[in-house]
């Protein structure tokens, strides 16, 4: 079976990046992220483990770490983080929900 393309479509250039750990991998955009470096940093457990990476750090950046931090914002408020989007937000109402807490000014 042959690899079939589109003649169309854009063709991504990757470009082979090092980074500050010396692990090497091939980025497309402009992200500094290495995608090595940042699967050792997903944590096991927790609710930070059930995120996505740009919603992980959009909230470790804001200094959210513990539900009992999350709780004390909004909905509103989680959206407007870059990196923390809609798909986010049930995940962190489920996790919140297990610790018997809500999002601020979010009616059970």
């Amino acid at each position: 079976m042959s690899e079939r393309r589109n003649p169309k479509a854009k063709t991504l250039h990757k470009t082979l990046r090092t980074c500050k750990n010396g692990h090497k991998y091939y980025k497309s955009s402009d992200c500094p992220t290495c995608p090595v470096c940042e699967a050792q940093r997903k944590p096991n457990d927790g609710f930070l483990s059930i995120l996505s990476a740009p919603a992980r750090r959009a909230l470790e950046a804001k200094g959210i770490t513990t539900p009992k931090q999350l709780s004390a914002f909004s909905e509103k408020e989680l959206l407007a983080l870059h990196g923390l989007g809609i798909s986010a937000i049930p995940k962190l109402k489920t996790a919140l929900a297990a610790k018997r807490l809500t999002l601020k000014n979010d009616l059970v």
